[in-house]
């Protein structure tokens, strides 16, 4: 038998009733100096087979060194100072070093959070895959039978082709299936998928969700789920682990833990969604951050308390936990189970529409984006792809419009014609009324000063040499206006840092020094230091935290009310639009296919295409999800 088979063998053997993976009183140390400090503390948790176990939290909870604690592959200077992590009948701590990472890929397999950095560039598909297979022991010849059964396992269409191509050829969905494929093709004992679906649309993440589902039954893995969205973790996984700082504070079945949250922190956590429908409420925001490594060693008792809208000086000093008799653990004392994370239950006000005669912010004027590549010999064959079909749109002072619809529907094409990134093939773009596509030079650039953009992806945008207080005062370097001393120049930097939620000791630090959704919030402090009077912002909150996006959201209520600062918001995240856009646009392969008033089209949708998005947003936990098949999106 072949090494391949003996470890597929292997990894469905033992007895059912086992715990894939269970871990007793795990505690993960990392050392400041001579000052240690409990990474983890007491983890106890168990994966069933065939079972999904969903890990929650902020950023700094814990949650990716817990997938890397299983991993095998914890950063130096973090060890475990006592505890068990049984594997399959064996414990992972105790296993010789190479023994456990012989697991990995094979037993154990990972589904990464971005899948267009996961796959090498310069490979194709096919040659990503021949080294995963070759890495965990499938035979050359019986490569290229396992490659293609993987790819169509995921549904991938024409797998062959797929072979064939690179990464930067399929969009981001298809990438994340080619991973799944890639992680299950070794028919693991437990998947590891870390948020893979954070950058995904609610098609997509569907899609996605469901080739996941459907793979974890055929091959009966165990998975451990982590995702920052409560609603999706409620219908796909069995049970939820509510991680802070290190502590699990909560565990139990998904559905009570999401219908009737114990712990004060999940019940924030869970406040702090926007919701697709009923009543738009003021978002609740904890107060302060999530302690650092540093400051864990300081805290004895309920590291949540210094937050906690009821917590004490008993929680500081000391660690409970409850369990019901249904198994559902709960690190909190009886008296905080039905405190209230907020006192402003208050509705908000109807958002404001336009206002008749006043002159736009930015307008397009049927205008269009063509793109257009060569190909055939020596490049004589031309190919064009219609990016956005001509399309005209107006945003006024201090209206907030959302743009809604699929990866690749020209929601960004949109974005990049208003920014001047790409100049419109046909039609006009106009900036407070000058004609950016054809006016003056030194005009135009006036113009384009009022606009300023919030990118998707903070690590891109972020130069990996500037401090954040200098990053944070970057645009007015682009300006053009009159330099800042140094003093005044913090003064700016701190004032926007406490606007973005960031701590103060980040303001002397470099990007590689920041968690993603620090990058993120100095992206976004970026952007408003200019005072401009329009933001376009791209997928700003898909990567934070659903505490810190409250924040962000708020935030940005609270400038358009003092500012009149205009938004154009182009998100997967309905229920976002939904808080803060007064109008939206659903786009579908370059043209709007519906438009009107949020909560009209929201609640009413006549488009079928609107409809299956709206479908497809994970809901209550007693409302059936993943929908039917979505043929209106095909």
């Amino acid at each position: 038998m072949t090494m391949y088979g003996l470890l597929h063998e292997a990894a469905i053997d033992g007895d059912a009733a086992e715990p894939v993976l269970a871990l007793d009183g795990v505690t993960l140390t990392a050392t400041f100096g001579a000052q240690p400090v409990a990474a983890l503390r007491n983890l106890r948790l168990s994966i069933g087979r065939g079972k999904v176990l969903g890990v929650v939290g902020e950023s700094g909870a814990g949650k990716s060194m817990l997938g890397r604690l299983i991993s095998g592959l914890l950063p130096a200077g973090f060890d475990v100072t006592s505890g068990s992590m049984r594997f399959g009948g064996r414990d992972l701590l105790a296993m010789p070093a190479r023994e456990r990472r012989a697991l990995l890929g094979r037993q154990i397999a990972f589904v990464p959070q971005e899948p267009l950095t996961a796959l090498d560039p310069l490979w194709t598909i096919g040659r990503a895959f021949d080294e995963h297979l070759a890495r965990i022991g499938v035979p050359p010849g019986e490569r290229a039978a396992t490659a293609l059964h993987a790819l169509e396992s995921v549904q991938l269409p024409v797998p062959q082709q797929m072979l064939g191509r690179y990464p930067h050829q399929l969009s981001g969905g298809q990438c994340q299936r080619v991973l799944i494929a890639m992680a299950f093709a070794s028919n693991p004992a437990l998947l590891i998928a870390d948020e893979p679906t954070t950058a995904l649309d609610v098609l997509t993440q569907t899609r996605v969700m469901t080739m996941l589902a459907d793979q974890q039954r055929e091959h009966g893995s165990a998975v451990l789920l982590i995702t920052h969205d409560l609603r999706l973790a409620a219908h796909v996984c069995d049970e939820i682990a509510v991680m802070y700082a290190g502590d699990l504070v909560e565990y139990g079945p998904a559905r009570d833990v999401l219908d009737a949250p114990r712990h004060p922190y999940t019940r924030a956590l869970k406040y702090a969604t926007p919701d697709l429908q009923g009543p738009r409420r003021r978002l609740p925001v904890l107060p302060h951050q999530m302690p650092g490594l540093s400051a864990l060693a300081g805290i004895a008792g309920c590291r949540f308390a210094p937050r906690c809208p009821v917590g004490d000086r008993a929680c500081a000093a000391s660690q409970a936990e409850r369990v019901a008799p249904d198994g559902h653990r709960v690190a909190c004392v009886d008296a905080c189970e039905h405190a209230a994370v907020s006192d402003d239950d208050t509705p908000l006000p109807p958002l404001p529409t336009a206002i008749d005669g006043e002159r736009p912010v930015a307008e397009l004027r049927e205008a269009s984006l063509v793109y257009t590549s060569r190909n055939g010999l020596f490049g004589r064959g031309k190919t064009t792809f219609e990016a956005v079909k001509p399309l005209s749109l107006r945003i006024f002072p201090g209206e907030f419009v959302g743009i809604v619809g699929e990866s690749g529907s020209g929601k960004t094409s949109v974005a990049r014609l208003l920014m001047g990134i790409e100049p419109p093939t046909d039609g006009r773009v106009l900036i407070g009324g000058e004609d950016v596509t054809h006016g003056e030079v030194a005009r135009v650039r006036r113009a384009r000063e009022q606009v300023q953009i919030i990118f998707q992806d903070p690590q891109s945008a972020l130069n990996p040499r500037r401090t954040v207080e200098r990053l944070l005062t970057q645009a007015l370097e682009a300006a053009g206006l009159p330099p800042l001393d140094v003093a005044a120049r913090l003064a700016r930097a701190q004032a926007v840092q406490r606007d973005v939620g960031l701590p103060a000791d980040t303001l002397g630090r470099f990007p590689t020094q920041l968690s993603g959704g620090q990058k993120q919030r100095v992206n976004i402090g970026r952007a408003l230091c200019a005072a401009p009077q329009l933001i376009v912002a791209d997928e700003i909150v898909s990567g934070l935290d659903v505490s810190v996006q409250a924040q962000i959201l708020n935030l940005l209520l609270e400038l358009r009310r003092e500012r009149q600062i205009a938004l154009l918001l182009i998100s997967h995240d309905l229920a976002v639009v939904r808080y803060l856009c007064s109008r939206v646009l659903v786009m579908r392969r370059g043209e709007i296919v519906e438009h009107g008033a949020t909560e009209d089209v929201f609640a009413s949708p006549r488009h079928p295409y609107t409809k299956a998005l709206i479908d497809a947003v994970p809901g209550d936990a007693g409302v059936p999800w993943p929908p039917a098949p979505l043929e209106a999106a095909a």
